[in-house]
């Protein structure tokens, strides 16, 4: 078979099936109905026995073609649902309630008939009617008996009058006359002397034809050694009495009478009756038995009919709905341009159909219009987000309610939050940043809609300063969202700061070098001249002079390191090999710290790159210095030896030197204040070498980084200085690309 036809033949049974349901349906239908009219008498058939056994025979096999139709429409129901299709559950429903609406009333009819036939109408009634046919033809029988006796009595008046007649004359004709007259006088019809062999030897003619029927020698036997004999004739319509005539050799008077028709007819009928009547009563159990096979049949054929007409029903109501929960899962996942066949013949469900076409056309439509919404706010969001991500700024977006809704990259890496702080989106703006809290408070009670104020914040050791703009949604409505821009002004506070300590160096060294020179010369003079003419108070003048000489020189040195930090020069930049750099700056520090371990973590390679040698070896030697300096400040009695190590990698193109040691470390607090000019924490430090490795690294293009020397495994166990710069030129990194778990504290 060919899949058109695969095809075909189903759409021709769904066609023509119920086409077929409904012939058989109207012929079973039409067959009940002239059933019940051959029955009951309504036609000119009579219902005779083989007419009855014809349409009982007919009504079987329509009530199997129905059962048949039912039973394949019903299991295919059952199969639905079964399999869960949509709509099997009502189709269930609706066929089970036409099948109860139609069964109920034909059995209560059966069991309401059977038992007002059984126990009311045939007891009161049947039995009734059975006594009083009897009592009928009981009295038809008293009259019947009754007449046999006034005409055997009267047989016998006659018989004793024609015994005395026939001793008082002899004279034929005269007895003939006698006879005659008594006939007469007692109203005979028929009057007959004949022998025991049936020969008539007198007969009166009473002048109404009369029929003389001779008896058999049974009834001449009875009449002779018996009592007279009675019977009937002419179909009951004659009483005959037949009796011996004693004075007479062997003669029988054989007298007639005839009776009421009416009583003769009303007695057989009532015989007639009886008969039937017992005949009914010996075969009613069959009667009933075949009556309510015949109402079963047509009880079955109205049953199935209004099942199937149930189903039929069922079919058209289903069917459509059945589309539309099809079309409704449909669109349920997400198809909007599912469609369901509209019919008229369907009425409200076609209008519903219509309904939910429209209403798909116009989810269809909204749907576009959203996509198309989406598409746009997508686009803007990828534009926003694109924005925000290069915004050189930290930019939070807290709702109404005090939850962030947007955490910018820049945010995260300038307030130390690293990858798993992508849960911060969604959790409470107070508790991520209880800092600005109460700034947050200040600027919702504020009536401008900026408000703005810096602050210091802490994140994993390190503090920085931050320019802070909170600014609410432009919407009327009092719960607004607010968005709070965080701008990193630790570098430029710190330049700032630098730039201003530079032009007051520039100063003190134009203002103090100048007086400082005469001042230390004539403290030479006054030793070399008076040295030797001053006998008493010699040491005293000569500790006056040189305290005042080595101070001048103390003086000048500050004004020496003012002068290089306010005129740093330029780095120029070569090719150079860092390592060798790196191991002579240890060298020269072993030399100089031998109770100190100066270990060295460097490549087994040459690490070439672009610096100026001079200043980064001024710059390494003065960070490795601070490093053994902080190892001497603290208690001499330790039990651990000072050790400094000095590590080099190479990180994403750029070059990084750590400079760990075990000393006593940075102070959390104010730990980027150590990077701004005349800020030390050493009594005897100027606050002047940090700054200049810092400027000399940003010449380089990269910074430093203080930090914790977290591989001592002791809280505050030592000092880590990070020093980095890009290798192939002074290009700005951000040192969050070299290490993110150690965040950067500042860039020069």
């Amino acid at each position: 078979m060919s899949a058109t036809d695969s095809t075909v033949m189903p759409q021709i049974k769904r066609r023509f099936a119920p086409r077929l349901g409904r012939v058989i349906v109207s012929l079973a239908l039409i067959l009940a109905l002239a059933s019940f009219a051959v029955f009951t008498g309504y036609t000119p058939i009579m219902p005779t026995d083989a007419v009855v056994i014809d349409v009982f025979m007919a009504n079987a096999v329509i009530v199997l073609i129905l059962l048949v139709l039912v039973s394949v429409e019903t299991l295919r129901i059952v199969a639905a649902w079964r399999a869960r299709a949509a709509g099997a559950r009502l189709h269930l429903y609706i066929i089970g309630l036409f099948s109860i609406i139609a069964a109920v009333p034909a059995i209560i009819m059966a069991v309401v008939g059977s038992v007002t036939l059984e126990r009311g109408l045939y007891p009161a009634f049947m039995q009734d009617v059975r006594g009083f046919i009897s009592h009928t033809a009981d009295a038809a029988r008293l009259y019947r008996e009754t007449q046999c006796h006034s005409l055997l009595r009267e047989s016998d008046l006659t018989a004793s009058d024609l015994d005395r007649a026939k001793v008082g004359f002899t004279d034929r004709s005269f007895f003939q006359n006698y006879f005659a007259s008594r006939v007469h006088f007692l109203g005979f019809t028929t009057a007959v002397m004949m022998k025991g062999d049936g020969t008539v030897i007198a007969k009166v003619d009473t002048g109404r034809p009369a029929q003389v029927v001779t008896p058999s020698a049974a009834d001449f036997n009875d009449a002779k050694s018996k009592e007279p004999v009675c019977f009937v004739l002419d179909e009951g319509k004659t009483f005959i009495a037949l009796r011996v005539l004693p004075s007479f050799d062997d003669t029988y008077l054989y007298l007639g009478r005839p009776v009421d028709p009416f009583a003769v007819e009303f007695d057989e009928q009532a015989q007639n009756i009886i008969g039937l009547y017992d005949a009914f009563d010996q075969h009613r159990r069959s009667i009933q038995l075949a009556f309510i096979s015949m109402y079963a049949l047509l009880a079955l054929i109205m049953l199935l009919s209004a099942i199937w007409l149930g189903l039929s029903f069922a079919n058209t109501l289903v069917a459509p709905i059945r589309r539309l929960i099809h079309a409704t899962d449909q669109v349920s996942s997400g198809n909007l341009y599912v469609q369901v066949p509209v019919r008229r013949a369907e009425g409200d469900l076609a209008h519903l159909g219509e309904t939910f076409n429209k209403m798909t056309s116009e989810l269809r439509h909204h749907q576009n219009r959203l996509i198309e919404a989406s598409r746009v706010i997508d686009e803007r969001r990828m534009f926003t987000e694109a924005v925000l991500s290069g915004v050189p700024a930290a930019v939070i977006g807290v709702a109404a309610t005090g939850i962030i809704t947007v955490l910018n990259p820049f945010a995260r890496k300038l307030l130390s939050l690293d990858q798993a702080e992508e849960g911060a989106v969604g959790q409470p703006f107070a508790d991520k940043f209880p800092e600005l809290a109460p700034m947050m408070e200040d600027a919702k009670a504020s009536r401008h809609r900026m408000y703005q104020a810096q602050v210091t914040l802490v994140r994993s050791g390190r503090e920085r300063n931050f320019n802070v703009r909170v600014t609410a949604e432009a919407s009327a409505r009092s719960d607004q969202s607010h968005v709070v821009t965080l701008d990193d002004i630790t570098d430029l506070v710190s330049a700032q700061r630098t730039s201003a300590w530079a032009d007051v160096a520039r100063r003190i060294a134009h203002e103090i070098k100048n007086p400082l020179t005469p001042i230390q010369l004539s403290a030479e003079r006054l030793q070399r001249r008076y040295g030797r003419v001053i006998v008493e108070g010699r040491d005293v003048f000569d500790q006056c002079t040189e305290t005042i000489i080595r101070q001048v020189d103390d003086i000048k040195r500050m004004v020496d390191e003012f002068s290089s930090f306010a005129r740093m020069p330029k780095a120029t930049l070569e090719e150079d090999d860092l390592t060798k750099c790196i191991q002579q700056v240890l060298f020269l520090m072993r030399v100089g710290h031998p109770g100190i371990t100066f270990e060295e973590k460097l490549p087994d390679e040459a690490i070439v790159a672009r610096f100026d040698r001079r200043l980064l070896t001024q710059a390494l030697t003065n960070i490795v210095k601070n490093a053994t300096e902080g190892i001497a400040g603290l208690d001499p009695e330790r039990e651990r030896p000072g050790i400094v190590t000095v590590a080099l990698t190479v990180q994403d193109g750029a070059v990084v030197i750590d400079v760990d040691d075990n000393g006593k470390g940075f102070p959390t607090e104010n730990r980027q204040r150590l990077l701004e000019p005349y800020m030390t924490t050493r009594a005897e430090g100027t606050g002047l070498g940090l700054p200049i490795v810092a400027k000399i690294l940003e010449d380089h293009g990269g910074g430093l980084e203080l930090l914790d020397n977290d591989r001592q495994g002791e809280s505050g166990g030592g000092a880590r200085v990070r020093l980095f710069w890009p290798v192939h030129g002074p290009t700005k990194i951000r040192p969050t690309s070299l290490e993110a778990s150690e965040p950067m504290i500042n860039k020069a």
